[in-house]
């Protein structure tokens, strides 16, 4: 079990819905989000999908299943960027950040969830 506990935030939800360190965890900037408003401490676009699974994703939200299979499976293959996460994890509360609008499928939540398994 871990000791600390991975939280997921929208990029655009007040700053106090953000706990612990905050990873952003989209492989483009947020737009209309200023580096100010995040206060980031770490970007770690290593861990999110690749730009060709992203973008197939978005194309049909209802490849979810696919999705999340085929998310994994790229996280296995990626084991020092889910490391350099998992060394966040390990040290505080962290809040993984994206400007998904479903906050229920995305890839933060996969990421969420792998992260948590390993820990």
């Amino acid at each position: 079990m871990a000791d600390f506990e991975i939280f997921l935030a929208r990029v655009y939800d007040p700053p106090e819905a953000m706990t612990g360190a905050r990873l952003l965890v989209d492989r483009l900037w947020p737009r209309g989000v200023s580096k100010a408003h995040l206060q980031l401490d770490d970007w770690p676009k290593d861990v999110t999908p690749s730009t060709t699974l992203r973008q197939w994703f978005h194309a049909d939200p209802s490849r979810w299943t696919e999705f999340r299979d085929r998310y994994e499976t790229e996280l296995a293959a990626n084991s020092g960027a889910v490391e350099h996460c998992l060394s966040w994890c390990r040290r505080s509360p962290v809040t993984l950040l994206t400007a998904a609008h479903d906050r229920d499928h995305n890839h933060a939540v996969v990421l969420r969830d792998w992260l948590q398994a390993r820990l």
